[in-house]
């Protein structure tokens, strides 16, 4: 994607993300109208799906070419990621919105041809807006997020967990990353990938790992960090579709490798 392309479609992007985040304020206090999903902690609300639908409108009336991935069913089947593709999450963190009325966040990113051109995650209710396009930085807001240290002391590190992964012991021996919890300096649960996501590219988490995510959950995060010098990758250390589920871990890459090597793929044989 040119600069030019790339820089009409953020500007659009991030006009339509401001203005779904000031959609959700207004309405914060209204009455929830709440359904589930696959099970009883899977959420979701009307707004979620007004959101998503938003969206959904706006993309296919201004880019009818463009296609787009999402959660909340407004989205295209796609089996590629050819062309370009908006991977939208309305509302990650549907159960902090439900339960907190805060720490949940606007998720989108603007992809051409499998490569992540634009990233945007929205913190709405802090009114905070990290963003990032190839090539050019990751910032909060307009200041500009510092490049990840690259000599990062592994018992200095702050980690995001899903704590799903006490259940998946399938996945990753429960013993191994018992004692990498102890290893680490501290360990923290947000509920909002995105926001974990975008936390890790800030330097207020050193990795994020969970056992489950969508492609929406991470494609604008993944977009965000890259800009900051972080990874991301499945749990074996494997690039991820965003066309199906998988195991995530997004990390400062100078944490990376003992991590993998010393906990998960011990914990995996």
């Amino acid at each position: 994607m040119n600069k030019e392309k790339r820089d009409m479609l953020f500007n659009q992007a991030k006009d339509w993300v401001l203005e779904a985040g000031r959609n959700i304020r207004h309405k914060i206090k209204d009455p929830l109208h709440i359904d589930t999903k696959s099970n009883a902690n899977d959420l979701v609300t009307a707004m979620d799906k007004e959101t998503e639908e938003f969206f959904a409108d706006h993309i296919k009336g201004k880019y009818p070419d463009h296609s787009i991935l999402s959660e909340e069913g407004f989205g295209d089947d796609l089996n590629s990621l050819e062309g370009v593709v908006w991977i939208i999450d309305p509302i990650d963190g549907t159960m902090n919105f439900v339960h907190q009325k805060k720490n949940f966040a606007i998720s989108l990113a603007i992809y051409e041809d499998g490569i992540g051109e634009i990233g945007l995650i929205y913190d709405v209710m802090s009114d905070v807006l990290y963003q990032a396009k190839h090539g050019e930085g990751a910032y909060k807001n307009d200041i500009p997020l510092t490049p990840l240290d690259k000599d990062k002391k592994f018992e200095e590190v702050v980690f995001g967990l899903n704590h799903f992964w006490l259940c998946e012991n399938r996945l990753v021996g429960e013993k191994y990353m018992q004692q990498f919890v102890k290893d680490v300096r501290g360990t923290r649960t947000y509920g909002s990938a995105a926001l974990e996501f975008a936390f890790v590219a800030e330097g207020v988490l050193d990795g994020y790992l969970s056992m489950n995510l969508a492609p929406w959950d991470v494609a604008a995060g993944m977009v965000i960090v890259k800009e900051t010098g972080g990874v991301t990758t499945n749990i074996d250390g494997n690039q991820l579709s965003l066309l199906d589920k998988d195991s995530v871990l997004t990390v400062n890459p100078s944490i990376q490798e003992r991590l993998l090597d010393s906990y998960i793929k011990v914990g995996r044989k």
